[in-house]
């Protein structure tokens, strides 16, 4: 055990004593009239403490112990050392003084745990915010202005204290801090929300940070010429603006901004854009305008790799952003719907594209495209890269642009292979290109790509070279002494090795991070020795036959099921105590549904039943409320719905420790049921999940299954393939602050 944590267990009984002290009133002397305002903030204190799931004197809010002890201090001593201030404040004389400050506090833990709970405060930063709402309580007694308090403080915590603060002299002047401080963090909300600030100095200089982060949010402004913005955009005397102002009153204006360098400089004209954009649907070219895209993605990518970045490229309705727009609506969401009809009328829409076009459909689709419509287009591209396909060309025509996204594809559909034989002179190269550099970017999008590709590669001769190529790199950083690299690396290094067994490596003791490619059965119970699973079911027509189909996983010989009024209640009879629960699939339409999720959670919190697994039945728009009630300790989760995959990002946001399975396809109930009975079975057997083990039986199974069963199979994503989203984890675990 550290000093650190041996000195907090050794006085956590002192943490508490100031709550027993002031409920008593043995040291400071608190009036009854006050002492309910104490037990105010004691209740938001334990409020508090509760939220990690436990009221155990610790609050959790990481996995890194000592973030908890500090927070733990924060919300705890910190705020008990405040009350005690407040009671003996001279400078507070009066009942009425006090009681304000002391509802200040109260105030100050509730917004704590409502930003916690609600995700709209990092908790970790609690000893800032306490520490803030000192300096600022001592100012605001003072009469004095706490503009430099907040100046210095983060977003998150600035915005807590200037609420509660709204009598300080400086509440005007902070609200200016705070919105400066919120554009800098949200450029494309800039516009959207800097009406009360157009007659500042500084207004002019937002608008142009606005336009250099997504020209085409100016252009709904611009439109409104009686608005605020609109006067303030059409004041400013930029060329680049005074374009966009011209775009704003074009037909069909937002096709036009992704051209907007090249219009600015000349190289295209509105009138030659035009021809393909047309003058309503029925004369816009989709084939037309989306290559068009394509070229001029080519040209601008040309010049960022040279440092000049175009300003069109990025952004909301910027260039990329529209090409996958197009890509997605034209041809990926096409062919997808089309996926049980013959090839011929399937892929029809792809025809057109020569393998430049479909090079860029298939890496900006990546979250959208099935398996079988990858595949396919992946073979027409290399079709359409002639009769001795060159890989190494078609890469070098498109400036290697988004390669590594293509090569991370390519591996998990099983096409790595295949594409490296297009360039034997290079493959090797190409590789080494594809690991290289990874600390040179600004986010973590490179080394997420090179972590899902080494989870997908089968070919052991490719996984020992991309290890190698790691270590390589690593050393190559260790030299350099670059520690963003050295910890880019070695957390790819350790990630790769934990993949084999003979090499021994604990991810847990390594890096602070669960097992990837198992989970230990004892990992899941509660300290009961149970597992908890809840299963969320919508009330339509869906989600009534995909109830009715789960419950048939649950033979009388093997499980005993209890139904209430609003949920079921499945305990396994044979092997161990696994309990599931699962709300009715009651009527949608009039929320009986939603009421019953609510019930239900609110039984398990009150009954100490944390949830281990959770499972997700029904389409992709009820899977936002089933995300929102995800609790943290969650440790597995599966989305068997629509499009699942492409929420993993903002699944570990609410539940970080989480193992997760999901389909980039149409969810199936007769895929869904046999990884759920997979994966119940196994753990009423008592053995630990083995990922790889676990799926290849089912690919066996489903292998023997008709086409589109297995097809769409095939889109489930395993959790061991998910390791981009755990090298995030890992690496925010030891401190990088990239926004990825």
């Amino acid at each position: 055990m550290s000093t650190m944590r041996f000195l907090f267990y050794f006085f956590l009984p002192f943490v508490f004593l100031p709550q027993v002290i002031f409920a008593h009133g043995d040291t400071t002397n608190i009036p009854l009239s006050r002492q309910i305002f104490h037990d105010r903030i004691i209740a938001e204190q334990k409020r508090a403490d509760k939220t990690d799931g436990h009221l155990d004197g610790l609050i959790k809010v990481s996995a890194n112990p000592d973030i908890n002890l500090q927070v733990t201090d924060a919300i705890f001593r910190e705020v008990n050392v405040l009350r005690n201030n407040i009671e003996n404040n001279t400078l507070l004389p009066t009942n009425n003084d006090k009681v304000r400050y002391l509802r200040y506090v109260e105030e100050l833990v509730r917004d704590f745990t409502n930003g916690w709970k609600a995700h709209t405060f990092n908790p970790s930063l609690a000893p800032l915010l306490v520490e803030n709402f000192t300096e600022i309580l001592n100012a605001n007694i003072n009469g004095e202005n706490m503009a430099p308090y907040i100046q210095e403080a983060p977003y998150e915590v600035g915005l807590i204290n200037v609420h509660i603060f709204g009598d300080n002299p400086g509440y005007k002047e902070c609200q200016i801090i705070l919105f400066r401080k919120f554009c800098k963090l949200h450029p494309d909300e800039i516009l959207a929300n800097i009406g009360p600030f157009v007659n500042e100095p500084f207004a002019d200089t937002l608008v142009i940070d606005a336009f250099n982060n997504s020209p085409s949010q100016l252009y709904s402004y611009a439109q409104s010429t009686n608005s605020s913005q609109g006067r303030l955009i059409r004041k400013i005397n930029d060329s680049r603006i005074k374009t966009v102002v011209k775009l704003s009153t074009q037909n069909r204006a937002l096709f036009y901004f992704p051209f907007l360098d090249d219009l600015i400089s000349g190289k295209q004209t509105i009138a030659d854009i035009s021809k393909v954009v047309g003058t309503s649907d029925n004369s816009y070219d989709s084939v037309g305008y989306y290559q068009l895209l394509v070229k001029t993605e080519i040209n601008y990518y040309a010049r960022f790799v040279r440092g000049d970045t175009p300003i069109a490229m990025l952004g909301a309705n910027g260039l990329v952003d529209m090409l996958k727009e197009k890509a997605i609506q034209h041809f990926i969401n096409p062919i997808n719907a089309l996926h049980e009809s013959p090839n011929a009328i399937r892929f029809r829409a792809i025809e057109p594209l020569d393998a430049q076009d479909l090079y860029y459909m298939m890496v900006l689709g990546e979250n959208d495209i099935y398996t079988s419509s990858y595949k396919y287009s992946f073979d027409r591209m290399i079709q359409k890269m002639g009769a001795v396909p060159h890989g190494d060309s078609l890469l070098l025509s498109v400036n290697f642009d988004h390669f590594k996204k293509f090569i991370k594809m390519a591996a998990g559909y099983n096409k790595l292979d295949e594409f490296l034989k297009t360039m034997p002179q290079n493959s090797e190269k190409l590789m080494q290109a594809f690991v290289s550099k990874l600390e040179t970017t600004g986010t973590l999008e490179d080394a997420v790509d090179v972590a899902d590709s080494y989870g997908s590669i089968t070919n052991p001769e490719l996984q020992k070279s991309m290890l190698q190529n790691v270590i390589w790199n690593e050393q190559r950083c260790i030299k350099e002494n670059n520690d963003r690299g050295k910890k880019i690396y070695g957390l790819l290094k350790t990630i790769f090795l934990s993949a084999d067994p003979k090499n021994g490596v604990d991810l847990s003791k390594e890096i602070g991070i669960p097992p990837i490619y198992t989970i230990n059965y004892d990992y899941l119970t509660d300290d009961k020795g149970r597992i908890i699973e809840q299963v969320f079911f919508y009330g339509d027509k869906d989600g009534k036959e995909s109830f009715a189909s789960y419950m048939t996983s649950f033979p009388k010989s093997d499980w005993d099921i209890t139904r209430k009024k609003e949920w079921v209640e499945i305990k396994s009879i044979k092997g161990k105590p696994i309990w599931i629960f699962a709300n009715l699939p009651l009527d949608n339409e009039t929320d009986k549904d939603a009421d019953a999720q609510k019930d239900l959670i609110e039984y398990l919190d009150s009954n100490g039943l944390k949830p281990s697994i959770v499972i997700h039945r029904g389409h992709s728009y009820h899977l936002p409320y089933t995300i929102k009630q995800l609790p943290e300790n969650a440790k597995i989760i599966m989305l068997g719905s629509c499009g699942g995959y492409q929420n993993l990002k903002t699944i570990l946001n609410y539940a970080p420790e989480a193992h997760i399975i999901s389909t980039k396809q149409t969810g199936a109930k007769n895929v869904n049921k046999p990884i759920i009975d997979a994966l119940d079975n196994t753990l009423r057997e008592g053995n630990n999940i083995d990922w790889r083990q676990m799926w290849s039986g089912l690919t066996a199974y489903f292998d023997k299954a008709s086409k589109d069963l297995r097809e769409t199979f095939e889109d489930y994503i395993p959790p061991q393939k998910n390791l981009g989203a755990l090298f995030i984890k890992a690496y925010h675990k030891e401190g990088g602050e990239d926004d990825n």
